[in-house]
């Protein structure tokens, strides 16, 4: 059973900047792809950045590109997002999701374990 845990949420001014990181922790952790996730109230889970495991290839949500990054290390199994230029539209609650089987993956479905979840809150 393996565990992904987040930190880093917390409450910023639009314009501002955060950091969150996922540790992973149990079993072996070999996941194909790490995913970070969002859901604000009322709307649907949505797909924020991605990341190969191995290859460390990157692909990100329209909505976010060239504002977050993500990057992964896989020593110390953990996968961090660095979020710049916030906006009031990037409050939700972050989750960070792992992807076991082969395949990169924009679709919560195609997760196989996810964190209990961060709360960003940008103030406008």
């Amino acid at each position: 059973q393996v565990t992904l845990a987040e930190s880093g949420g917390g409450l910023v001014q639009a314009g501002g900047s955060l950091s969150l990181s996922c540790a992973a922790s149990g079993r072996t952790f070999s996941p194909y792809t790490m995913g970070w996730f969002r859901q604000a109230p009322g709307k649907e889970r949505e797909f924020v950045a991605g990341i190969r495991w191995n290859a460390g290839t990157t692909y990100y949500a329209d909505s976010v590109k060239g504002r977050f990054t993500i990057s992964r290390d896989n020593a110390k199994n953990t996968v961090s997002l660095q979020m710049n230029s916030l906006k009031p539209d990037d409050t939700a609650v972050y989750y960070c999701a792992g992807r076991t089987r082969y395949g990169t993956s924009r679709y919560k479905e195609d997760y196989d374990a996810w964190g209990q979840g961060t709360q960003v809150t940008v103030s406008s």
